[in-house]
């Protein structure tokens, strides 16, 4: 039996072809996006962030989040059964971060699958768009108790980064999201810098100064132990944090 050989450069122009022709395709199919404009709360597929009343002055690392759809307009899961529809709850976006539709997996099917684990992102859920991602996310909430400790606005958005396949992962959850945002997510001004971290000085200032030391060991214990549960919760017993 005689082989065909095709010569290399004319198997690499055809790649190159096909690529062309799928990054075309998903650059065509994107809806543009608007800019950024904070004063208007307008934030196009971004995750947001903004600290919370009394539990950011004990550990300001702690804070609300929220993910926004392709308008701009925030989505937050702020209590039991509802999520918050373009009003951010607790305050003004103090962080955000524009996330790259291109490395999300939209699917109108199971062979059209982009990611790596075609079948087990359609059994979590998949969608053909970032705001039917949120839509599907979102309808799922509705129907979920908010805990602070168990299921909150981090578990929202990595309920939706799951959905679209994120970064080609499926295991977003609390840690990752709120890691996500504090490292790469960028402050809107120098003012949500100080409401993010004055109220924490404040109260440490205060604390050391009534109580001494001992107040700054208990204040850094209770970081630790926040700490400690939502890595073990999320990462060695994850029956704790489902939600």
């Amino acid at each position: 039996m005689q082989h065909i050989r095709f010569p290399v450069m004319e198997l690499k122009e055809a790649y190159d072809v096909e690529h062309m022709r799928s990054t075309q395709s998903i650059d065509h199919e994107l809806w543009p996006l608007d800019e950024i404009d904070p004063k208007k709360a307008k934030f196009p597929c971004c995750l947001v962030w903004t600290p919370l009343p009394i539990v950011s002055w004990l550990a300001p690392f702690i804070g609300h989040v929220g993910i926004c759809r392709e308008d701009g307009a925030i989505l937050d899961f702020s209590g039991s059964n509802f999520v918050n529809a373009d009003d951010f709850a607790f305050g003004a976006v103090a962080r955000y971060l524009q996330l790259d539709r291109t490395q999300c997996c939209f699917a109108t099917n199971l062979g059209g699958h982009t990611c790596k684990s075609g079948y087990k992102h359609a059994e979590f859920g998949t969608a053909i768009t970032w705001d039917d991602a949120l839509r599907s996310s979102s309808r799922y909430f509705e129907h979920k108790t908010y805990n602070l400790f168990t299921c909150n606005c981090h578990s929202f958005v990595a309920n939706c980064l799951n959905r679209i396949f994120y970064g080609g992962s499926m295991s977003w959850n609390m840690v990752n999201v709120a890691g996500l945002v504090l490292l790469k997510g960028q402050w809107v001004d120098a003012m949500s810098v100080v409401r993010s971290f004055l109220p924490f000085l404040l109260v440490l200032s205060l604390g050391v100064f009534m109580v001494g030391w001992p107040f700054l060991v208990a204040l850094l214990s209770f970081s630790l132990l926040l700490l400690v549960w939502f890595i073990l919760g999320n990462y060695c017993f994850k029956t704790l944090l489902e939600c």
